[in-house]
């Protein structure tokens, strides 16, 4: 076999041959390929518009690190030598896909396209994504979007999202987050047989008194400790009952069934409410919070498919209520808002 070519004459450790392009830049071998389409280095120097002298120096600069001679030159004609010949049938191909390479990049850059991955939690992508997915995917025909519902924290960067969304209080203080909802609110819930065989809470106290259902949080394996607040004071309570759960779905429909009291959220059962399917209890305790959020992990070079997603949220997101009770918000990057 044929020795290869590199700029040191011997392949590396790892098994790869050393390049020139590791360590240099291009312009050696455009300038190279553009001298051998054209047989002079004053045409080739008007077309990469430099002059002649720049064209022949680098050219010489290349022959120089690889050690060999690729071009023959004499006052006047400019030719390649066979070294020269068989590099520029490699080189022409090559250099093609590197160009094709950086313009797909450029494609990227400009326009929105290409796979848009999110990580969801279920509640979140039914409340805040799904009414307008349609809208979205019509507006901007050559994103495809690949949603994974989960209830988990995932790390989004490990695992290969473009963003994530969930309520602010789940979020780490690094995520750029952008608000994507109007305010959400907890619905302590039950069917109306259950009331009907139970007294109904008065105070979350008395919420120890009732067969709860609990949720169980993918992430930590713990239940979830309900969340309410009282006279302007946020305080948790660990209920109890013989059902736990760790998709809300479930809850929701064993809530219905009459097997406990459920923390919803209120925009879920909502229209359960209005058919009188579920009764509600404590409203006074469980004020308003900031709802769902898109995050992600930085601000520098959003790709135009997850900048336009965040446009279109904010743009159609409903009002942005301040009389928050209990806050998620407070585990938000302070910069967020700012978006």
């Amino acid at each position: 076999m044929a020795a290869d070519i590199s700029a040191t004459g011997v392949k590396s450790e790892c098994g790869m041959k050393p390049s020139y392009t590791m360590s240099h830049d291009l312009s050696g071998l455009t300038a190279l390929l553009c001298v051998a389409e054209k047989l002079s280095f004053t045409a080739a120097a008007a077309e990469l518009r430099v002059t002649p002298s720049a064209v022949s120096q680098t050219v010489r600069a290349l022959e120089d690190r690889v050690g060999v001679r690729l071009l023959q030159r004499t006052t006047r004609s400019v030719g390649l030598t066979e070294a020269g010949a068989r590099f520029v049938a490699q080189l022409r191909p090559a250099l093609a896909g590197v160009h094709e390479a950086f313009d797909s990049l450029g494609a990227l850059r400009d326009r929105p396209a290409g796979l848009l991955r999110l990580t969801v939690s279920r509640s979140g992508y039914a409340h805040a994504l799904e009414p307008l997915m349609a809208a979205f995917l019509a507006e901007y025909p050559d994103i495809k979007v690949d949603i994974c519902a989960d209830e988990r924290l995932v790390d989004i960067v490990a695992e290969g999202f473009d963003a994530g969304l969930r309520l602010g209080e789940t979020l780490e203080r690094e995520m750029i987050a952008v608000r994507v909802s109007e305010d959400q609110r907890a619905a302590i819930v039950a069917s109306p047989e259950y009331f009907a065989a139970h007294a109904k809470p008065k105070h979350p106290r008395d919420l120890l008194e009732h067969d709860c259902i609990n949720m169980r949080r993918a992430t930590s394996g713990n239940a979830y400790r309900w969340e309410f607040t009282e006279d302007g004071k946020d305080f948790e309570m660990a209920v109890d009952g013989r059902l736990v759960a760790n998709d809300a779905a479930v809850i929701l429909r064993a809530a219905m069934s009459g097997l406990g009291i459920a923390y919803m959220m209120e925009s879920t059962v909502r229209p359960l409410l209005a058919d009188k399917r579920l009764v509600r209890v404590l409203d006074a305790y469980c004020p308003p919070f900031p709802g769902y959020f898109l995050y992600y992990p930085s601000r520098s070079n959003v790709a135009p498919k997850l900048q336009v997603l965040v446009d279109f949220l904010k743009k159609r997101k409903a009002g942005r209520s301040r009389s928050y009770g209990r806050s998620p918000f407070k585990a938000i990057h302070a910069a967020s808002e700012s978006m």
